[in-house]
């Protein structure tokens, strides 16, 4: 069976990694836990039982590192994950703290797990990288990558089971596929649409009362409002012309599932802010259009419009147009 990795959350990612780990390593690996410098790893200390195999087996401590990605086909070698020249980078940023288990002698072996393609010539690249910049023999670094993930599980079927990838677990998911296509083609027709004088549409409940139902924040709220409050009258004209039918209809379908699932996960997030960001992110990882430079902020803008016209986020009982 094959598991949709990015759907899953941080938390459950790093789940299914401890009991994988369990069955490579030992029972005795201790789960994630967040460092006083905010990492997060596990560890083994002892004898491997399967790892790197059972004849030459890994002795001493070992720290376990997963970094969970909700993108689609991301790879190891793309540069928000690994680059050789910069450390702003995924890996890069866990680098010192490395060097700081390696040099306070509470790192000998190093494990990598990663919901992201891995190839050869890539791992052997980055595996030099970290060796050569933690002074870690490089035979005493592993990285997984999706392709060796799904052989893991297949040969330990029991693990996915035992971590209970419960889809209730699964954090606010939405898919980017109806919302790219309309994006793309507002982009294409923007410099006609914009060529229309039109007020703001006015919003079917006031601002500062969806404000403070959503509990948005009035600095994030007014910072919405002065950047894409220009723009809901250009998406709007675009979605109302008769020529794009189908792409409302994919707009009414992006809030229906936005709306739903924001429902449902509403509770993890202390502020609409947060949500907001959390879709953006979301957005940008998934779909290459959309992170695209030039649909960025209309991407957000297309976001507003969903808020201020009411089609995402509460409205109480207030009586609308």
């Amino acid at each position: 069976m094959k598991y949709v990795y990015e759907d899953l959350s941080d938390g459950q990612f790093e789940n299914l990694i401890v009991f994988l780990c369990q069955r490579l390593l030992g029972i005795s690996v201790q789960g994630f836990a967040k460092g006083p410098d905010g990492g997060r790893d596990a560890k083994f200390v002892g004898t491997a039982e399967l790892h790197p195999s059972k004849a030459a087996p890994w002795v001493g401590t070992t720290i376990i590192q997963a970094k969970h990605t909700n993108g689609y086909n991301r790879n190891f070698s793309e540069s928000d994950f690994y680059s050789a020249t910069g450390m702003n980078t995924v890996l890069g940023k866990e680098i010192p703290r490395i060097q700081t288990l390696r040099a306070n002698k509470q790192l000998d072996h190093y494990m990598l797990f990663a919901n992201r393609r891995l190839a050869g010539n890539a791992e052997s690249e980055i595996r030099d990288y970290i060796a050569k910049q933690c002074a870690i023999p490089a035979e005493s670094i592993y990285l997984c990558g999706l392709e060796q993930l799904e052989s893991w599980l297949k040969t330990f079927p029991d693990v996915p089971k035992l971590a209970n990838l419960d889809p209730v677990d699964s954090p606010l998911i939405v898919s980017p596929d109806d919302l790219a296509e309309v994006v793309q083609a507002l982009a294409r027709q923007k410099g006609a649409v914009s060529a229309v004088l039109d007020d703001p549409p006015t919003m079917r409940v006031k601002y500062e009362q969806k404000n403070a139902l959503n509990n948005m924040s009035d600095e994030y709220a007014k910072a919405l409002r002065k950047r894409y409050l220009i723009e809901t009258t250009q998406i709007r004209t675009f979605l109302a012309a008769p020529e794009n039918l189908e792409l409302q209809r994919m707009y009414e379908s992006v809030v229906d599932e936005f709306q739903l699932k924001i429902i449902a996960k509403r509770k993890d997030y202390q502020t609409f802010d947060e949500v907001m960001e959390y879709l953006v992110d979301l957005l940008f990882d998934r779909d290459p259009i959309l992170r695209q430079h030039a649909h960025k902020r209309l991407t957000r803008a297309v976001l507003f419009y969903m808020y201020w016209n009411c089609d995402i986020g509460e409205v109480g009982d207030a009586e609308t147009d």
